[in-house]
């Protein structure tokens, strides 16, 4: 599988926001070496992001929202940003790459299969991390996919409802 023919969904996750100092602790975003090491049960009920995008994928429970359309993604992607938007620079210059920006890359690469991450500095000086992992993943192709897109997403279920973004795949 290469990005170029890859077929398949995408899961959000987060947002998380917290500060740098506990997002600097590496140890606890990263799993162990396998299903039974005391490193991987604590990583999979961690909430901090994980070192690598796919590995979002380990933490089914985590999962906010499923679809099988790109355009359904980047709409959860500019809520989340409009919902805790980056810091802005005293001196009125850009601190990040602007909205549009991020949509139009984030439109390009998922259909190839690629994860979105935006993650950035807000006002209260907090960093915001939430992320869109494509199902399969290109780099970790053999985690099993938490939450196929034929059922209703966790954050639905705790809504009692279903998002009308979320079609079959």
């Amino acid at each position: 599988m290469t990005s170029q023919n890859w077929n398949g969904h995408w899961h959000a996750f987060g947002p998380w926001i917290g500060s740098g100092d506990t997002h600097r602790q590496e140890g606890r975003r990263r799993p162990g070496e396998g299903p039974q090491d005391p490193q991987t049960r604590t990583f999979l009920e961690e909430m901090l992001p994980p070192m690598m995008t796919g590995q979002w994928l380990m933490r089914g429970k985590q999962v906010a929202a499923t679809w099988s359309r790109a355009e359904d993604a980047v709409a959860w992607l500019q809520a989340r940003y409009t919902e805790t938007p980056p810091m802005v620079r005293e001196d009125g210059k850009a601190a990040y790459c602007s909205l549009e920006f991020r949509v139009e890359y984030a439109l390009d690469v998922l259909p190839r299969g690629v994860d979105i991450v935006w993650g950035y500095w807000t006002q209260s000086r907090m960093l915001a991390s939430y992320a869109v992992v494509s199902c399969p993943n290109l780099f970790h192709p053999t985690l099993p996919c938490p939450f196929p897109p034929n059922v209703t997403s966790l954050d639905s279920r705790r809504r009692g409802n279903v998002p009308s973004t979320l079609a079959p795949a």
